[in-house]
């Protein structure tokens, strides 16, 4: 029976979280909710991808599930054994059960969402032993510059500067 577990972060995580926050910079560009998103198997970047809700006009254009997509098209498969997904904020419910049916390992996330997170801010779907796939997480990783940068872009959104 597999189980979800909480993992220890390394500087290797930090460093790959710096490259998930300039994909959540190239979001802020495009006046979308800064969230970045990197795919990383065997110290190579797989994919990365960022929100592109707006421009889409796709509610599930989450830079995670955008990442997920790349990734399976450049494996030549949807099962993502072996990779970490590091994301600049907590993944909602959907991008949650997205890398559990990817089979992706490891979720490393910047800061918390409280009001969609389904790793523990808001629900935790990690809670639970799943049946089919083990997934380890670790929240907090950059966590401090991962909100600045979307406490910025809602300042601006507030203020009519974006």
């Amino acid at each position: 029976m597999c189980k979800n577990k909480i993992i220890d972060f390394s500087k290797t995580d930090e460093i790959w979280m710096k490259v998930a926050l300039e994909e959540a910079k190239k979001a802020y560009c495009a006046k979308e909710v800064p969230v970045g998103a990197i795919l990383v198997k065997e110290d190579v970047i797989v994919a990365r991808a960022h929100n592109l809700i707006e421009s889409l006009q796709d509610p599930t254009a989450h830079a995670e599930v955008l990442c997920i997509r790349k990734a399976a098209e450049e494996m030549h498969n949807w099962r993502l054994v072996g990779t970490t997904l590091y994301v600049t904020l907590e993944p909602c419910s959907m991008c949650v059960g997205a890398l559990l049916l990817a089979r992706v390992d490891r979720i490393v996330w910047g800061a918390p969402d409280l009001r969609h997170g389904a790793c523990g801010s808001w629900v935790n779907l990690m809670a639970s032993k799943h049946p089919t796939h083990e997934l380890l997480f670790k929240g907090g990783v950059l966590e401090n510059q991962s909100r600045e940068l979307l406490q910025q872009f809602f300042r601006e959104r507030r203020q009519g500067v974006l």
